[in-house]
C-alpha cells in the first residue's frame, strides 16, 4: 500500500472511531429542587466554560466520547465536581444538585440575601404561602425599567396603576378595586399614609432599589389586618446575609418632554413652612411683606440631567449572631406633562355636556426622593432573636402648573385667531414623608412547641404644602398673538398652607402552639393588635389683590414681572377658620384565633378576626356645619377559610374565603369643604364602612424553579361600597360638591392567568385579568314639566362599573439573559383597559379613561469585578392619558378642534414624553 493510501485509510479509521456528541444538563438546588440560574459550569480536557440559563440548563456541543470531568460553582453554594463517561449518543439527561454553603449557627440557617431576592425564591414563597400571593423579586426589580414601587406594581397580574401629574405610577388598583380598598405594609407592619385625604399610601414615595422583594396579598388569613377588600401590598426590605455585601449604583437621565419646551421653576428656598397666622397669632393682620416673592418669580430654562443613586451595606458579625444592613437611595428627577382640559357643563335638558372652555396646561415638576433603611438583628440562640428596623422615605415635589384658558364665547374666532384668555400659574411645593420604627422578637419554648412573636411599632406620616401660590391674569388673543393684560377681578393671587400629620403607636402579638407533628401537623394560633392613631390637620389661605387705584394695571406696561406687584391682603387674618383645621383619632383593637392543618395532600387554615374601631374628629373652627364633632364606633367579625390541595409536588389547588372591611378616611367624614383643582370637595359625616365577602379559587403549577402557571377566578360582594360622586347641596341645590357616599351593594368578579416560562436564554412573563363589576348610582337628568313648561331635575338609577375598574388588564415581558456574557435585557408592555375616572352627577356623563398601552425597556451588561452598566427607558410610545364622555352634544361640533370621535367627546389629554436613564452598578459579595 502506497503512502497516500495509508494516510487516507488512517484518517477514515480515526473518523470512524473518534466520535463527538452533545452534553446537556440541569443544575438544581438540592433542598428545594429549583433551578439555579447563572451557575458556572466547567468541562475539562479541553477546558470549556459556560453558564446555566434561565431554566437552569447548560449545554456543550461537539464533546468527545469518553471520560469527562465537570465542576459547577455558584455564589453561596458548595462547588460540586463529577467524573463520568460520555456516550456516543447525546447526553441530555444529566442532573446536578447543589447544596447551600450558608453558615449554620445553633441549627439556625442564616440565609443569604441573594437567595431570598431571586426569582426562584419568589416562586417558592408563592407556592408555600397560605394566602394567594404574587411576588416580584429584588433581582427582577433591579433589572426592570422601574425606579419606584408604584411602577413595579403594574407588572403584577390583576394590578393597574393610577398615574400622577407627570405620568409616573402613584397608586395601585387591585382586581378592579380602587386604591382605597388596599393597604400597605413594610416588613409586614402597616404604615400610615401622608395623603391629606385618604388612607392609601402613595407608592411613588418608595424607591424600588430598597426592596428585597414586593409581595401582593390577594386574600387574607385571620392573622392579617382585615381592611383589605382588594388586597394588601407588602414591601420587604433588604436583609443582612452571612457575607459582606456592598451594592451601589449611580445613574443619570432626561425627559424627552423638555427637548421640545422649557422647564418652569421658581425659587422655593425662602418659603415659610408656617403661615403668618401661625407665626404671629390669630389677630395678626398680614401684609405683602409676610409672603415670599420667590413663589411668583418664575424662570423658564432647560432642566439639569436627572441624578439617581443608591448604596446598601450589609454583613453579619459576632460569629453571625449580629446582622446589620444599611441602605439609602436618592433620586432627583425632572418630569412634567402637557395637558389639555376641556371644561364642560350640562345645560338644560341636553343629554350630554357642552364644552365651555379649554385649558392648556404645562406641568413642570422637580422630584427629590430620599429613602433610608436600616436593620439590626441579634440571634441569641436557636430559640430567641430580636430585630430593630427603621425606614424613612421623603418625597419633595416642586411643581409649576402654567395654564392658558380659552373661553368659547362670542369673542372666540379660531379662524381669525381671536379669543378671550385667562393666564393662570400655580407654584406648589409638596413634601410627603413616612417614618417607621419596629422592634420585633421571635421566641420558641418547650422544645419548639410554643412560639411567641411580638412587635412594638411607632410610625408617622406627614404631608406639607406650604405657601401654595396661584396668580391669574386676563388676556387676549388677537390675530393669533397672545398677551397678558390685568389681574382677574376676584382673588387674583392666593396663598395657601395645608398640612396634616399622622402618628401611630401599635403593638402586635402572635402566639402559636404546635399540637401535632409528623404526617399530620396541627398548629393553633391566636393574637391581636392595638393601634392608636392621632391626626392633626391644618388649613389656612390668604387672598390678595392690587389696590383699587391699581386694579387696571397692565402687565408689561405698569409691571414687568409678578414680583413687581404691590398687593393688598383682602383677608389679613387669614381664612384659618376653615373646617379642614381639625384633630382626629382612631383606636383599633383586634384579636384573632386560627388553626393550620397540614398533611401530605392537604393544607387548611381557618379562623376569625374581630376588629373594633373607634374613630372620631373635632373641628377647631366649625363654620356652620351640623356636626362639628363626630364619632363612629363599630365592631366587625371577619371569618376566613383557606385550603390547598396538593395534586402533585408541583401542582396544587388553592381556595379561599374571607370577609373584609374598608373604613372611611378622616378627611372623608369631616364635613368641611375646599376647592381643589376644578371643583369643590366636601366630606360626609354619615359615611359608613364597606363590608365584603371575598371568594377565590386558583390552580397553581410550578413546573420549574422560576416558572409558573396560575389560573384563578374571584368574586367579591361589597355592601355599602364607598364611591366619590358629584352631589348637590341639600339646602343650596346650585352648589355642587365632589363627595364620598355609600351606594348599596356592588358585585365584582373576574379571572386571572399568570404565566412565566424560560427557554435557556429567553424568558416570557405574561398575565391577563378580566374583571366585571356593577354598582347602581343615583344620577340627575333634567326634564320639561308638561304642565308648567319649566325645566326640572329628575333622579334616575344608573348601573355602571366600580370607579377605577378596567375590564381588561394585561402584561407581557420578553426577557433575555446571557449569564456567560453578562447580559440582561427586557421589553415590558402593560395594557390597561377603559375605566371610569370621574363619576358625574348627571346621567351618562361619567368621565372615562381611554384604554392604553405603556411600553418600557431595560438592559444591563455586567463586567468583571462586580461592575455593570444599565439603561432604562420608560413610556417609549409616549402613551397619553385621555378622558372622554361616552356621547356628544351637537353644540360641540362648532368647536374647531378634534374633540368628537366615534361618538365620544374628548375632555382631557395628558402627554408625558419618554424618559431615559443610564448608569452603572457595583456589587461586592
Amino acid at each position: 500500500m502506497n503512502k497516500p493510501l495509508q494516510i487516507l485509510f488512517l484518517l477514515l479509521f480515526c473518523a470512524g472511531t473518534v466520535h463527538a456528541t452533545k452534553l446537556k444538563g440541569h443544575v438544581y438546588y438540592k433542598q428545594t429542587g429549583e433551578a439555579i440560574v447563572g451557575a458556572t459550569v466547567v468541562l475539562e480536557n479541553p477546558r470549556r466554560i459556560t453558564n446555566t440559563g434561565l431554566d437552569g440548563t447548560f449545554e456543550f456541543k461537539d464533546v468527545k466520547v469518553g471520560t469527562a470531568k465537570i465542576s459547577i460553582s455558584y455564589v453561596t453554594y458548595k462547588t460540586i465536581e463529577k467524573t463520568f463517561v460520555i456516550l456516543k449518543e447525546d447526553n441530555d439527561h444529566l442532573k446536578f444538585y447543589m447544596e447551600s454553603d450558608s453558615k449554620i449557627l445553633d441549627d439556625i440557617t442564616i440565609k443569604s440575601n441573594t437567595v431570598s431576592s431571586t426569582d426562584q425564591g419568589a416562586r417558592r414563597l408563592e407556592k408555600n404561602a397560605p394566602q394567594l400571593m404574587n411576588i416580584v423579586s429584588g433581582r427582577a426589580i433591579e433589572i426592570s425599567p422601574d425606579l419606584t414601587v408604584a411602577n413595579v406594581m403594574q407588572r403584577i397580574s390583576g394590578v393597574s396603576i393610577e398615574r400622577n401629574s407627570n405620568g409616573d405610577g402613584q397608586y395601585a388598583i387591585l382586581r378592579g378595586m380602587d386604591k382605597r380598598y388596599n393597604y400597605t405594609l413594610v416588613n409586614g407592619v402597616k404604615i400610615p399614609s401622608p395623603d391629606n385625604k385618604y388612607r392609601y399610601v402613595p407608592l411613588d414615595l418608595f424607591p424600588a432599589d430598597l426592596l428585597d422583594r414586593l409581595e401582593v396579598y390577594k386574600t387574607l388569613t385571620p392573622n392579617l389586618e382585615g381592611d383589605a377588600i382588594g388586597g394588601a401590598i407588602n414591601m420587604v426590605m433588604k436583609n443582612a446575609p452571612g457575607l459582606l455585601q456592598v451594592n451601589a449604583n449611580v445613574a443619570t437621565g432626561y425627559s424627552q418632554l423638555f427637548f421640545d419646551r422649557k422647564f418652569t421653576s421658581y425659587n422655593a428656598s425662602d418659603i415659610s413652612y408656617k403661615s403668618p397666622y401661625e407665626i404671629n397669632g390669630r389677630t395678626y393682620n398680614a401684609t405683602q411683606n409676610d409672603f415670599t416673592k420667590g413663589t411668583l418669580d418664575y424662570k423658564y430654562k432647560n432642566p439639569a440631567p436627572n441624578l439617581i443613586g443608591s448604596l446598601s451595606l450589609s454583613k453579619r458579625f459576632l460569629d453571625n449572631k449580629l446582622g446589620v444592613v444599611l441602605a439609602g437611595s436618592y433620586q432627583n428627577t425632572y418630569r412634567g406633562s402637557n395637558s389639555t382640559f376641556y371644561n364642560n357643563s350640562v345645560v338644560g335638558t341636553d343629554a350630554y355636556a357642552t364644552i365651555t372652555s379649554k385649558s392648556y396646561r404645562e406641568f413642570s415638576e422637580q422630584q427629590q426622593r430620599t429613602g433610608l433603611h436600616g436593620k439590626v438583628d441579634y440571634v441569641f440562640n436557636k430559640n430567641h432573636q430580636i430585630s430593630f428596623y427603621n425606614v424613612y422615605v421623603n418625597l419633595k415635589n416642586q411643581q409649576v402648573r402654567d395654564a392658558v384658558t380659552t373661553t368659547y364665547n362670542k369673542d372666540y374666532d379660531p379662524t381669525a385667531g381671536n379669543a378671550q384668555l385667562v393666564f393662570d400659574t400655580r407654584s406648589r411645593l409638596t413634601e410627603q414623608q413616612i417614618y417607621n420604627s419596629t422592634l420585633h422578637g421571635d421566641h420558641q419554648f418547650f422544645n419548639d412547641k410554643f412560639t411567641v412573636q411580638w412587635s412594638a411599632v411607632y410610625s408617622s406620616a406627614k404631608n406639607d404644602m406650604p405657601e401654595n401660590t396661584s396668580i391669574s391674569l386676563n388676556g387676549l388673543e388677537q390675530n393669533f398673538q397672545r398677551k397678558r393684560t390685568s389681574l382677574v377681578n376676584t382673588n387674583p393671587v392666593t396663598r395657601r398652607w395645608e398640612r396634616n400629620t399622622d402618628e401611630d403607636v401599635a403593638g402586635y402579638l402572635d402566639l402559636t402552639y404546635h399540637v401535632l407533628a409528623g404526617k399530620h401537623k396541627l398548629d393553633v394560633m391566636a393574637g391581636g393588635l392595638y393601634r392608636d392613631k392621632q391626626r392633626s390637620s391644618f388649613f389656612n389661605n390668604y387672598n390678595m389683590a392690587q389696590a383699587a387705584d391699581h386694579a387696571n394695571d397692565v402687565y408689561g406696561v405698569n409691571f414687568q414681572n409678578y414680583t413687581d406687584l404691590n398687593l393688598v391682603v383682602s383677608n389679613p387674618t387669614g381664612a384659618v377658620a376653615n373646617s379642614l383645621t381639625y384633630d382626629a383619632t382612631e383606636q383599633t383593637t383586634s384579636g384573632y384565633g386560627m388553626f393550620k392543618y397540614n398533611s401530605a395532600k392537604l393544607e387548611v387554615i381557618g379562623g376569625a378576626r374581630v376588629e373594633h374601631t373607634n374613630q372620631g374628629y373635632h373641628l377647631h373652627f366649625a363654620a356652620g356645619e351640623s356636626f362639628p364633632k363626630g364619632n363612629q364606633v363599630y365592631t366587625d367579625v371577619l371569618p376566613s377559610l383557606t385550603a390547598k390541595y396538593f395534586l402533585t409536588e408541583k401542582a396544587q389547588l388553592h381556595a379561599s374565603y374571607y370577609k373584609a372591611l374598608n373604613r372611611p378616611g378622616f378627611y372623608e367624614i369631616v364635613p368641611g369643604k375646599v376647592v381643589n383643582e376644578e371643583f369643590q370637595e366636601r366630606g360626609n359625616p354619615n359615611l359608613q364602612r364597606a363590608l365584603a365577602d371575598n371568594f377565590d379559587l386558583r390552580y397553581e403549577l410550578f413546573p420549574g424553579a422560576s416558572e409558573q402557571l396560575l389560573v384563578g377566578a374571584f368574586y367579591k360582594r361589597i355592601k355599602n361600597p364607598i364611591e366619590y360622586t358629584f352631589q348637590a347641596d341639600a339646602v343650596r341645590g346650585q352648589d355642587i360638591y365632589y363627595s364620598p357616599g355609600n351606594f348599596g351593594t356592588a358585585n365584582n368578579y373576574g379571572a386571572e392567568v399568570d404565566y412565566i416560562k424560560y427557554f435557556s436564554k429567553i424568558g416570557v412573563k405574561a398575565n391577563y385579568t378580566y374583571t366585571h363589576s356593577r354598582i347602581n348610582t343615583t344620577k340627575t337628568t333634567r326634564v320639561i314639566n308638561n304642565t308648567t313648561g319649566d325645566t326640572e331635575p329628575a333622579n334616575v338609577n344608573q348601573e355602571r362599573p366600580l370607579y377605577g375598574q378596567s375590564a381588561h388588564i394585561a402584561n407581557l415581558s420578553i426577557l433575555f439573559k446571557d449569564t456567560k456574557k453578562g447580559w440582561d435585557a427586557q421589553v415590558a408592555g402593560a395594557y390597561t383597559g377603559p375605566r371610569i375616572n370621574t363619576v358625574s352627577q348627571f346621567l351618562n356623563n361619567d368621565l372615562w379613561q381611554e384604554g392604553f398601552i405603556q411600553v418600557d425597556a431595560a438592559a444591563e451588561k455586567r463586567f468583571k469585578g462586580g461592575i455593570s452598566v444599565f439603561v432604562k427607558a420608560n413610556n417609549i410610545l409616549n402613551t397619553p392619558t385621555k378622558l372622554f364622555i361616552k356621547g356628544t352634544n351637537p353644540a360641540n361640533n362648532d368647536i374647531k378642534e378634534d374633540l368628537v370621535k366615534n361618538g365620544n367627546t374628548l375632555i382631557r389629554s395628558d402627554y408625558y414624553g419618554q424618559n431615559y436613564v443610564v448608569g452603572f452598578r457595583y456589587k461586592f459579595n
